[in-house]
């Protein structure tokens, strides 16, 4: 009994779960579903982080380290592509490893954490730069960096390009021995101060054609230089381009005239360095006239080398003593003057003492008259300087050594008011640079003497510095320049004096073998001058626009004249002075111009020359 009893109360605890089973069925099923949606979410989940995020943080790393300028070279560039501030620790002065192309690594958030409560950011794609030299722009931001965007690259040419020039100087000029002048770093033989003309220190017999060597010694001194290209604001080709040609000039064939041009080309285009703008951010000096590089034919009769006519050259920047035009790949910078300061102190005592000097004479000349040009006005001149009590005159024809003698000439100027600069062989003299170094007002005929020419050292309002008296108004109308000059106030002398003076640190060239403190002289500005140049079509390039609308090379002379924002360059009141002439006409140097002067000028500029042997 007692079993069978048992066995009836265990029956009877389960028999009731059975109807409770069937009466919860329903929740059972909503049960199940939801795990299934628990399960679908999940999976979900897993699906968007794997192709979501980790696949843009893969992109991230495919951009970030996508190289956007690869380089093969032993001597290659090292360029990052990042968008980021550049570190203050850097060391642009670095050289990169070679064949490196290095990459930043941006600060990227965090990856995130199971079960963190922190707000998840996705990472930010670093952006592919389009153009190799951004990280040079970017140089700029960097405020701890004293010469963000001012550095300079300067390629290590073969020594035939430069100082093998040097050491054969005696067959650098055909008339003068060159050797001497090249010495102390380009400025020549000191000259000593026995007539009381000159500073006891920081004056050199300087041979006008020597820009080329004093430009690359100063160089060498320049506080932003940078093994680092990609860094560089502009480069520099220490090419020796004045030297060259004067080696050649007369009697050898066009070929060997061309022959270090074209290698020089040929050797620069195979760089990485050029790669990055095709040259458009290199530059060069030639210490001779813009004509002596721009054969017009392939004539063995026809004057100078092809080197500012090569395509390649045309993208470079080249620094002449007096620039064309009508070409927009040249630009003028100063004659080199006799005046090379080692401190800025020498500069301000010669500035202070040119104040305060007598000057007796209302205005002088020193030049030769042009007898086999019937069109220039120095006979006129030369004749008004010795028919007038307040002109002075220093004839310069051959077998006259005073005009020669720096002490003769720096004596004239710094006794004169006004400084009479007509054309020379050429749009341009160095006495100009001469006689504002003595803070004497300079008169120019025409505006290829300096106005057109030196757009980076001179201001555009030239009526604060200068006196302009057309040449026709000689040539034609027989003006008086005694009468002219005398209708000037005295206070706007004297205000036109202190301009000029004020003007004479940015016009002479500083000793390369030393530094100016706070000064900034004639190389500082041009460099200056290439690196705004090569900023500005860097940018413009960026946006996709150029400096000018419609730019016409023709009218290169125009475009430096502008004013700040304009983009055009229309009718001028000068274009009389710088119209081609037509066919059969006269080109000679005149008041009409044209680019045919080229040899006459240069060649007679070359004659010229043959005086500065009684110097």
């Amino acid at each position: 009994m007692i079993p069978r009893v048992a066995m009836r109360r265990r029956s009877a605890e389960v028999a009731p779960t059975e109807p409770t089973e069937k009466g919860n069925g329903k929740n059972q099923t909503n049960r199940i579903c939801l795990l299934v949606a628990l399960s679908l979410f999940f999976w979900a989940l897993l699906l968007y982080f794997h192709f979501v995020v980790i696949g843009s943080s893969s992109i991230d790393k495919q951009i970030q380290l996508q190289p956007s300028y690869a380089q093969s070279q032993p001597s290659s560039v090292s360029l990052r592509v990042d968008k980021f501030p550049l570190e203050p620790q850097a060391s642009p002065s670095k050289p990169p490893k070679e064949g490196l192309v290095t990459v930043d690594k941006p600060m990227l958030p965090p990856a995130p954490v199971a079960n963190s409560t922190s707000t998840f950011e996705p990472p930010r794609i670093v952006e592919k730069q389009e153009f190799p030299f951004i990280r040079a722009l970017k140089t700029v931001d960097n405020k701890s960096d004293p010469c963000g965007g001012k550095y300079i690259y300067v390629h290590d040419l073969p020594s035939r390009f430069n100082e093998d020039m040097l050491r054969d100087c005696k067959k650098l000029s055909l008339w003068t021995n060159m050797c001497k002048f090249t010495t102390n770093a380009g400025l020549g033989p000191p000259l000593e101060n026995v007539e009381g003309v000159f500073s006891d220190e920081g004056w050199y017999a300087t041979n006008q054609f020597a820009v080329d060597v004093i430009f690359s010694n100063r160089m060498k001194q320049y506080k932003c230089l940078t093994n680092d290209s990609s860094l560089a604001a502009a480069i520099f080709v220490p090419f020796y381009a004045g030297f060259d040609i004067a080696r050649y000039l007369w009697g050898y064939n066009i070929s060997t005239r061309d022959a270090a041009s074209l290698e020089l080309v040929d050797w620069l285009m195979k760089r990485p360095e050029w790669d990055i703008m095709k040259g458009k951010d290199h530059f060069l000096v030639a210490g001779r006239i813009t004509w002596d590089f721009r054969r017009l034919s392939e004539e063995e009769t026809d004057w100078g080398n092809k080197l500012l006519f090569l395509p390649a050259a045309k993208n470079m920047s080249m620094l002449v003593v007096e620039s064309s035009p009508w070409n927009a790949n040249d630009f003028g910078i100063p004659y080199p003057t006799y005046f090379h300061p080692a401190k800025d102190s020498e500069v301000f005592e010669w500035q202070e003492r040119m104040r305060n000097l007598e000057r007796k004479w209302l205005f002088s000349f020193a030049g030769a008259p042009r007898p086999d040009n019937p069109k220039s006005i120095r006979g006129q001149i030369i004749n008004q300087c010795r028919s007038s009590k307040v002109g002075k005159l220093l004839e310069c024809d051959f077998g006259e050594s005073k005009c020669h003698a720096p002490s003769s000439i720096m004596q004239m100027f710094q006794g004169s008011l006004f400084c009479l600069q007509p054309q020379g062989d050429s749009y341009t003299r160095r006495s100009a640079f001469d006689s504002m170094l003595a803070g004497c007002i300079p008169v120019f005929f025409h505006p290829g003497s300096a106005y057109t020419q030196y757009t980076w050292h001179l201001p555009k309002n030239y009526t604060t510095y200068s006196v302009f008296i057309p040449e026709d108004d000689i040539r034609k109308r027989n003006m008086s320049i005694e009468e002219r000059l005398l209708q000037i106030p005295p206070e706007q002398v004297k205000v036109m004096r202190e301009n000029v003076i004020n003007l004479i640190p940015g016009l002479i060239y500083a000793d390369p073998r030393s530094e100016l403190e706070t000064l900034k002289d004639a190389f500082d500005v041009s460099v200056q001058a290439v690196i705004d140049k090569v900023t500005r079509l860097r940018k413009n390039m960026i946006v996709g626009r150029t400096e000018y609308d419609n730019f016409v090379e023709e009218n290169s002379w125009k475009y430096a004249l502008l004013e700040e924002g304009q983009r055009e360059a229309g009718g001028h009141v000068w274009d009389p002075f710088f119209s081609k002439p037509k066919p059969g006409e006269d080109s000679s140097s005149d008041g009409s111009g044209g680019t045919t002067i080229s040899a006459d000028a240069a060649k007679n500029s070359w004659k010229s020359e043959q005086r500065d042997k009684t110097q």
